[in-house]
């Protein structure tokens, strides 16, 4: 009898133990004497049984994933350390199980191989200023990939790309040359749209003389107006024309 009592509280604590209850995010892909069954339990309570039944737990939120500094040379043979953040879900938990033995790693090991060989097609210009179309392109080699998996590539992110020293000292050189160039074609063209200015200044002060003895006024007034100044007032010629006519006659 006492046996019998304990063969039946067993065979109840074996039986409550296939009772398993899943989150909201997870789903239980169970495998049935080594045979997957057709669909993912879950999420809520859900019953394997047990000895013939063992149940494998996939998370569906999405994963960020941090891809470690890859040595990448780009297509002008710069060495570069890269390293990028990719963000995966599960959305096929019975492949995600079955077709990859572990999805979590192998996704880690395609994302560092596709950013060191998508990363080298690019120069290092290029790596510089086209970083959206980079990420977009990773996603899209990733997500290819993964998807046999079950798994859905959302977002790749580069993070951050160290340079040799001797290479961030190039560009900085670099771009201090470009900032004299463009000082040096602004001041260069300020020249010449003030020459044009004083060209068109020139003609109508031509038409009318007197209108440069007005400006002349004008300058003394500016001038006048710093106290610790010489002025020099130039005297137009034509003041002195009468006397000259006069000496000349009396010659």
């Amino acid at each position: 009898m006492n046996f019998l009592l304990l063969l039946i509280a067993f065979v109840v604590l074996v039986l409550i133990n296939g009772i398993k209850v899943l989150r909201e995010y997870e789903r239980g892909v169970v495998f049935r004497l080594g045979r997957l069954t057709h669909t993912a339990k879950g999420p809520g309570i859900v019953y394997i049984w047990p000895v013939i039944d063992r149940m494998v737990k996939v998370s569906l939120r999405t994963i960020p994933m941090e891809v470690p500094p890859q040595d990448v040379i780009s297509r002008d043979n710069i060495s570069v350390k890269v390293n990028a953040v990719v963000y995966f879900r599960v959305i096929d938990a019975n492949k995600a199980v079955t077709e990859v033995q572990d999805y979590l790693y192998a996704a880690s090991q395609l994302a560092q191989t596709t950013l060191r060989s998508t990363l080298g097609q690019f120069e290092l210009d290029q790596l510089l200023s086209e970083r959206e179309e980079i990420n977009e392109k990773l996603q899209e080699i990733l997500d290819k990939h993964t998807g046999p998996w079950g798994i859905k590539v959302a977002l790749v992110e580069v993070k951050n790309i160290d340079l040799p020293d001797e290479m961030k000292r190039a560009i900085a050189r670099q771009a201090e040359a470009e900032r004299e160039r463009r000082a040096k074609v602004i001041h260069a063209e300020g020249e010449l749209q003030a020459s044009q200015k004083l060209a068109d200044a020139a003609t109508v002060l031509g038409k009318v003389p007197t209108a440069i003895q007005l400006r002349f006024l004008q300058t003394l007034v500016e001038i006048a107006a710093e106290n610790n100044s010489t002025t020099l007032f130039p005297l137009p010629i034509d003041l002195f024309k009468p006397f000259l006519e006069k000496a000349e006659s009396k010659k």
